[in-house]
């Protein structure tokens, strides 16, 4: 994370730069739409390439930079993590369901024993 956590106002023109990537975006859209007869490559291509200029749009605001610090800070956690053997994944995961199993079994037990406790006080046998 930042050291800096103080709040600093984006500036105006930042709202104009999320205007036009809005618009980019819309437009997107809308010619997707628009010239649905046209190849399915040169849609994909022109709304991969609206997408793409939208983002280096946003890089240049405020909130984008900081979405990149994020990402780039979070990628050097994930790094960080020590991630699990195929050994101990395994055994982990035949524990899980072992005892799944036995609490469904105990459950369904219990169930079963309330439910003729309850035909047994009521009278009512299904």
């Amino acid at each position: 994370m930042n050291a800096s956590t103080e709040e600093q106002p984006s500036s105006s023109f930042d709202t104009v730069k999320w205007g036009v990537i809005f618009l980019l975006l819309a437009g997107a859209v809308a010619g997707n739409y628009v010239y649905g007869e046209e190849s399915v490559l040169i849609r994909a291509v022109a709304v991969v390439a609206m997408v793409g200029i939208a983002g280096l749009i946003a890089l240049q605001t405020e909130k984008g930079r900081n979405a990149a610090i994020f990402a780039k800070e979070a990628r050097t956690e994930v790094r960080k993590v020590v991630w699990p053997t195929r050994q101990e994944a395994v055994q982990t995961t035949g524990i899980v369901l072992v005892v799944t199993l036995l609490m469904s079994l105990l459950l369904w037990g219990l169930d079963s024993v309330l439910f003729w406790l309850v035909g047994l006080v009521t009278g009512m046998q299904v």
